[in-house]
């Protein structure tokens, strides 16, 4: 039997339970945000706690999935992210705070974890369609929290609905024990751990022009992809009037948005345009999409609203896949765990900072309206950029962008 699946199955299941994890209080942020009566606005920093907590894990991951395994590190992270959950749960804000950052913790490790096991069993002609479609763990982990999270809160309470998506990473980890044998046979217990590890993936990254150039993009991007997802629900509840279960249905069909994105992307840049055109395309179709979704008003046919925030979730959310095959195939071979590892540092580094800033943008001018345009800036920035390198003659592998 042809088991060639199972890497991206696994792989794809895990990344959606932990996304959905860490959409599960934006999802419902409105009503936390009564709960512990602090501004909705404060979920950009609860964000900007869970991405700085992926930061470092993601440092760390290189080393330890080469110590104990793809499969055993992303198991860890689903129980870290569960504990994190069952943490947020409790009813004061050092709790959610502490919460945020365990749940970060296990975020962090999947993706370069996946990144390593799929390096190893995808030809390199499949390498962004094989990736995107895993990266769709991201946008699918979104829609089931917009679609189930809101009604699940609404039913049984928000402390509930937490504990409930906790007990849901636990028994994926569970189930993922069966693979460990087949899938961590390249693991080396002998791999050490230390601070100079923790700090090579971004001194890999630093050092090729290439990875250097693709993480620079990233950080950009990921200011866009949170910014929409850590957001829209507030901005569509707080601007537009939609109730709760509808702003989460629309954060649904963003996210659905992403999960075709993401393999359309894939598959189009493997197919005709390569990596460099794909995202520039992509980074033009974010930055039309947040000035788009900043003139969104009350009185809009709800199709019409929705059909911008697919476009925009198609693209903020969906070029993580054509990114992270070119950042395996740019990585030195053999290291593609440690070099995605590097540039998701500096990718969580905007997710950072880019949701607070959002918010803060926002408080100031008194509407998230303001938050969007401000997006679109160096989303513009960095489609000039490029489509400057994209129509270039095609550079040798590896020497540049």
């Amino acid at each position: 039997m042809n088991r060639s699946w199972v890497p991206l199955a696994i792989t794809l299941a895990i990344q959606a339970m932990v996304a959905m994890g860490l959409l599960t209080i934006p999802a419902m942020a409105p009503r936390v945000a009564e709960a512990l009566a602090v501004s909705a606005a404060y979920v950009g920093l609860y964000i900007a706690l869970a991405y700085a907590g992926a930061m470092a894990a993601s440092l760390a991951a290189g080393a330890v999935v080469a110590r104990w395994g793809s499969i055993r590190v992303s198991q860890a992270g689903l129980l870290v992210c569960a504990a994190g959950l069952a943490l947020s749960a409790v009813p004061a804000v050092w709790a959610v705070a502490a919460g945020a950052v365990l749940v970060g913790l296990g975020y962090g490790p999947v993706t370069p974890a996946s990144s390593h096991l799929l390096a190893r069993t995808t030809p390199d002609h499949r390498m962004s369609l094989v990736f995107s479609v895993k990266q769709t763990g991201v946008p699918l982990g979104g829609a089931l929290a917009g679609a189930i999270v809101p009604g699940l809160q609404q039913l049984i309470g928000w402390q509930q609905a937490l504990l409930g998506i906790a007990v849901a990473c636990v028994i994926c980890a569970f189930a993922a024990q069966s693979l460990r044998r087949e899938f961590d046979g390249d693991r080396d217990p002998s791999a050490r751990l230390s601070l100079r590890n923790f700090l090579h993936p971004v001194r890999l990254v630093l050092s090729d022009p290439a990875l250097r150039m693709l993480a620079a993009c990233s950080f950009v991007f990921s200011i866009a992809q949170l910014s929409l997802t850590t957001y829209l629900v507030t901005y569509l509840t707080g601007n537009l009037g939609y109730g709760l279960i509808a702003a989460g249905v629309v954060l649904s069909i963003s996210q659905l948005g992403a999960v075709i994105g993401r393999v359309l992307w894939g598959y189009a840049s493997d197919r005709w345009f390569g990596a460099r055109r794909m995202l520039a395309m992509l980074a033009t179709m974010m930055a039309l999409a947040s000035l788009a979704t900043a003139m969104l008003h009350a009185d809009m046919p709800r199709a019409l609203v929705i059909a911008v925030l697919f476009v925009f979730g198609a693209s903020a959310i969906g070029w993580n896949g054509v990114y992270l095959a070119e950042v395996a195939r740019q990585a030195p071979a053999g290291l593609a765990g440690l070099a995605t590892g590097g540039t998701l540092a500096i990718t969580f580094l905007g997710v950072v900072l880019g949701p607070p800033l959002f918010g803060a943008l926002s408080a100031l001018f008194g509407s998230y309206r303001a938050g969007f345009i401000a997006v679109a800036v160096p989303l513009a920035l960095a489609a000039a950029a490029l489509w400057r390198i994209a129509l270039r003659p095609a550079p040798v592998l590896n020497e540049e962008f």
